[in-house]
């Protein structure tokens, strides 16, 4: 059975290759997922996954301070790419939290910004309104959206 810091490591190498296939292949099938934009469950962690690397033609991520200890891990990292909807660059900052079973992760949080994100991917809307529920709401609302088209 592999350690779970490797498994960590095996997702964000995948996701360093766009590989959202592999990335899927992490969780376990009932998995949790949620971070500022997304709450998910099952199949559509890896559909989101799948999309965002399918999507993201510029996409860049590094990652860093890995650490797992039994059933939890973390890891920092960092993407770029290109909004879609507005073509503007994204650095976006990214603290995960995992918590494992039977050798693959069961939950996954990620925590941003999303006042900073909003600002750089949507401009001055995001400078103005990025703080609200009502832009956060519509975001995830699009984002789900986009989810759900998703054929991937």
């Amino acid at each position: 059975m592999r350690r779970e810091s490797d498994l960590i490591e095996t997702f964000y190498q995948a996701f360093q290759r766009r590989d959202g296939a592999a990335m899927a292949a992490c969780y376990a099938p009932d998995a949790n997922f949620r971070d500022p934009v997304f709450e998910l469950r099952g199949a559509d962690v890896g559909r989101m996954w799948r999309m965002l690397c399918e999507r993201g033609k510029d996409l860049r991520v590094e990652y860093n301070a890995v650490q797992a200890n039994g059933d939890r891990g973390s890891a920092n990292w960092q993407a770029w790419y290109s909004f879609s909807k507005t073509g503007r660059p994204v650095h976006n900052l990214i603290h995960a939290e995992f918590e494992f079973r039977d050798g693959r992760i069961a939950r996954h949080v990620d925590s941003f910004d999303f006042w900073r994100w909003s600002r750089q991917a949507l401009g001055p809307a995001g400078l103005l309104l990025g703080w609200t529920p009502l832009l956060r709401n519509k975001v995830r609302a699009e984002a789900r959206r986009g989810l759900e088209k998703f054929t991937g």
